[in-house]
């Protein structure tokens, strides 16, 4: 009888070379599918649409700099009762000059950007031989283009505050135009932004908005109170 028990109980008791085997068995029957990535855009012609995009955001970025700069800097003068031919050069100097800023640092910084494609293409052809194509040479950043679009940007933004309060001569009037149109300019200008950046329209636009605001109230209070410390001589007109 115990002989038989233990015939039967060899017999439902699997030996590990048998279970290793079923396990292999279902492994190999396992069917494996491997997808290839989608490392990069097929289509050249969304690539260089988004390309587009990207130059025209960065450029209207480059107008509200301008817009907030120089409203600020002609806020800031309106503050210490100056004439409007302060208020005039004023703006006229902040556009210059911060034109001229944003132009070099874009310079700056794309060369930069330029050089160091350059030169892993030149690494790629010593170790590999292979020439880059034409349409590798094309994609690379011109920092001339980009400087001259920064410094365009930012002298469009500029020149709606220096024409909205530079010519006009009582001193409220002067401050409160160019803070209604550059508060018109920034809505217009971020919401063009927040589209190109498909980003939540009036969420954007009131940062940008409010950002403006703080800036030019900001150098408004500063320079009011530099006036009543100090005692800031206005300018003949």
């Amino acid at each position: 009888m115990s002989s038989l028990l233990n015939k039967s109980e060899s017999h439902v008791t699997p030996s590990p070379l048998h279970t290793e085997s079923n396990q292999n068995q279902d492994i190999s029957s396992l069917q494996i599918t491997i997808q290839p990535l989608d490392n990069g855009i097929t289509d050249p012609n969304s690539y260089h649409g988004s390309g587009r995009a990207q130059w025209l955001r960065a450029a209207i970025l480059g107008a509200i700099d301008g817009i907030v700069s120089v409203a600020s800097i002609m806020i800031g003068v309106g503050a210490a009762n100056a004439s409007n031919k302060a208020m005039l050069v004023s703006g006229l100097a902040g556009l210059v000059a911060g034109a001229c800023s944003m132009a070099i640092g874009e310079l700056v910084s794309v060369y930069t950007q330029y050089d160091a494609e350059v030169a892993q293409m030149e690494r790629r052809k010593r170790e590999s031989g292979e020439e880059p194509g034409d349409e590798e040479m094309g994609n690379l950043p011109s920092p001339t283009r980009a400087a001259l679009a920064s410094f365009l940007a930012f002298a469009i933004g500029a020149l709606l505050p220096v024409l909205a309060g530079g010519f006009i001569h009582a001193q409220w009037v002067r401050i409160v135009a160019v803070c209604v149109v550059s508060s018109l300019a920034l809505v217009g200008f971020g919401a063009a932004s927040a589209v190109l950046g498909d980003a939540h329209v009036v969420k954007s636009t009131l940062r940008v908005l409010i950002g403006g605001w703080l800036a030019m109230f900001f150098t408004y209070g500063v320079v009011k109170a530099f006036d009543v410390a100090f005692g800031i001589k206005e300018l003949s007109s």
